[in-house]
Formats: structure tokens, sequence, C-alpha cells
């Protein structure tokens, strides 16, 4: 008896599949590695050998200057990041197009816009600020949604129209901003800019706890978004409910730009191009959300190391990804331009 021969396909899959775990494996150590270099780098250099006696708890002064002073805010770059980049791959996912991120429809600048309403009525403050991302984000995804809507929604009218409602909230935040008071607009302007120079524990520690709330629905979401990926009709066919779907994916998207939108101030570009990064390394169809998660987890810790150490003074992180982002969206509109 002759032993059972692999077919073509299950050679193909059993090609990608070591890929795809090397470069999980590749960009979470990346990551590591880079997290240590950023506990090392600051007013008090330490070498990678103190930071991980530090992280013991036990190296007194160098314990606090590491898990007290620098970790909180690498903890916010990954956790941030990844939940920047799992939102950009499911809306990247659902419109089929790597134009399709929250940066670009308008979901970030109607969390921004919803803080800044509250700054302005009720004064600044951790609760007041999340709710004012929450419903700014959600009350845009509902116009967005709305606008776009006819017998559905396709990809491409949602990001024009995303687009279009994106300069109208432009316009609507330099308007409030010239209305307030001068101190509240410029808190409102420089926190508008996306920065991590601020995070503590006080502010990591409850972003975390509702991020990890939102791993299972992240977790339930990726089987009907990869049959939404096939189109409406195929989802339909393997027994999905389009439309709830569809929304509810676009509510989970929401829900972690605006949890990011409220500890930071908009970051943008993050959601854009690390769903696309991770698309061409994970070597299979579609965008891996794990991939997208570690590849944003990468790209703002290494943002923010740039805008910490490269300039002569530091920046916000939220210029530094501005710059970088601009450059990708360009090469992805010459792409795209070319292709059609």
């Amino acid at each position: 008896m002759s032993a059972a021969r692999p077919r073509r396909g299950d050679t193909s899959r059993a090609a990608v599949l070591p890929r795809s775990v090397t470069v999980a494996l590749l960009l979470a150590a990346a990551t590591a590695a880079l997290a240590i270099v950023a506990l090392m780098l600051g007013d008090y250099p330490l070498t990678a050998a103190q930071v991980l006696h530090a992280l013991t708890g036990s190296a007194g002064f160098e314990s606090t200057v590491v898990l007290e002073w620098r970790l909180p805010r690498v903890t916010a770059a990954v956790l941030f990041g990844a939940a920047l980049a799992i939102s950009g791959a499911l809306f990247q996912t659902l419109t089929r197009n790597p134009l399709g991120s929250p940066d670009l429809i308008g979901f970030a600048t109607g969390s921004y816009t919803g803080v800044i309403v509250v700054t302005v009525v009720l004064g600044t403050g951790v609760v007041t600020t999340t709710a004012g991302a929450l419903l700014g984000g959600f009350a845009t995804a509902i116009l967005v949604y709305l606008l776009a809507y006819r017998r559905g929604v396709q990809g491409f009218r949602l990001i024009v129209v995303g687009i279009g409602v994106t300069a109208t909230l432009h316009a609507i935040n330099t308007w409030l901003l010239l209305r307030a008071q001068d101190e509240v607009a410029m808190g409102a302007a420089i926190w508008g800019t996306g920065s991590l120079s601020l995070a503590s524990w006080a502010d990591v520690v409850p972003a975390v706890g509702v991020l990890l709330i939102t791993a299972p629905l992240v977790v339930w979401a990726s089987r009907p978004l990869r049959q939404l990926e096939l189109g409406d009709d195929a989802a339909a066919a393997h027994g999905v409910r389009v439309e709830p779907a569809r929304l509810a994916i676009i509510g989970l998207g929401i829900l972690l730009t605006a949890l990011v939108t409220a500890a930071t101030g908009p970051i943008a570009f993050i959601a854009l191009s690390a769903p696309q990064i991770a698309r061409r390394l994970g070597a299979g169809p579609g965008i891996p959300l794990p991939h997208a998660a570690l590849t944003g987890a990468f790209l703002l810790l290494g943002a923010d190391l740039v805008a910490q150490y490269v300039p002569p003074n530091p920046v916000p992180v939220g210029v530094v990804t501005v710059v970088l982002g601009g450059a990708y969206l360009l090469g992805v509109l010459v792409r795209e331009a070319r292709r059609s």
C-alpha cells in the first residue's frame, strides 16, 4: 500500500503556515527588543542587563526608573499601537480597500470632536474625555453609515463619504477651538497632536482593562470578517447575517480607536499602514489580525522612540506618525493609480 500523497492545496497551506508563524514570532521578538531599548534610553541611561534586573523590582532606584517612569509609556505604545492596527484591519477588510482606515473615514476625527466638546463644556477628566471620545466616534460612524447606505454599504462609497465627513469635522474642530477660552483651546490643540508623554499607570491600567475586555470580541469578529471579505453574497451563503455582522465589526473598530484617542489624542496612520504591512509579511489571504496587532505595536513604539530622541527637542508621537504616514499614503495612492 502506497502512502497518501498530499494534494496541491494542502501543500500550499502547509507552506504558508510556517511562514505566518515565523513572521509572528519575529515581529514579537522585534517589538520586545525595541521595548528593552526604550526602557534603556532616557536622562538616566541603563544597560540591557540593568533593565532586566530592574524589571524584577529589586534594583532600588533603577526599578523606580524602569517600572514607574518608563514602563507605562512603553506599555501604552505597544497596546495602543496594537489596538489601532486591529481597528484598521477591521475597516480595511470590510471596505476591501487599503485606504479604508478609521483615520481617513473620520472616526478618529469624530472622537477628537467629542473630546473637544466635553472639554469646552465640562472640563477635562478621564471619564468625561473617554465618554466624549466614544460618543464622538459612534456619532460619526452613524452619520457616515447613514450617508453611505444604499441598500447596503459598499466600501468605496463608505470611504468617499468618510473623507467628506472628516473634512467637515476638521472645520468644526477649528471653529470650536477658536470659540473656546485660550487655555482650553491651547490644551485641546496640544492634546490633538497625539502624545504618549503623559502616559502613567493611572491612564494605562483602565485602558488595558478595557482592551482586554474587547479581546474576545476581536476573536469573535475574525470569522464573519473572513466571510465578508469574500463578498456579501458569499458571506450570506455561509450563514452570516451581513448587515448586523458589519455593524458589530464597525462598532468594535470604533471602540478600539476611541479608547486610544481618549487616552492619547488622535494618532494618525498606524491604523492605515500596519494592516497592509502585516498582510504582505503574513503571506496568507487577507489581513491577519495577530500580525496586524504586532506590526502596529512595533510601529507606534518605534515612532515614539523617534519622537523622543531624533529631533533636537522631543515632539508628540502623532507628529512623527503623520510625517511617516503621509509618505506611506502617497505611495499607496500612486500604486492604486497605476493599477487602475
